[in-house]
């Protein structure tokens, strides 16, 4: 049984920093490229960070420079490292699993960042 499982998210000022984790099971986490999404109400779904297999990392403009994608294929899991938090980043936060035709989701992880 496929899930992706993240953690990490919650409540914190602007400023500050989470770690989001994303605990993959029932398929070859390795070979799959690894996306963190995130949607804030009202608005539609945002990629905002890729690794892929080889650990190439691609980042959306806005926040490039305070969020790190990395990947542990030991450990099957794939990490957001969030740092200089603004309110904007306020969003749920999802996990996504990709290899061709096979793609997975997590159910999300909310971040709000507020005073």
């Amino acid at each position: 049984q496929v899930q992706l499982v993240e953690s990490g998210g919650g409540l914190v000022q602007p400023g500050g920093s989470l770690k989001l984790s994303c605990a993959a099971s029932g398929f070859p986490f390795s070979s799959y490229e690894m996306r963190w999404y995130r949607q804030a109400p009202g608005k539609q779904r945002e990629l905002v960070a890729t690794i892929t297999s080889g650990g190439s990392k691609n980042y959306v403009d806005s926040v490039k420079g305070r969020f790190t994608i990395s990947r542990d294929n030991a450990k099957n899991t794939v990490y957001l490292q969030m740092n200089s938090l603004k309110p904007e980043d306020t969003a749920v936060y999802y996990c996504n699993a990709d290899r061709n035709i096979f793609i997975y989701w997590g159910r999300g992880t909310q971040v709000t960042v507020s005073t």
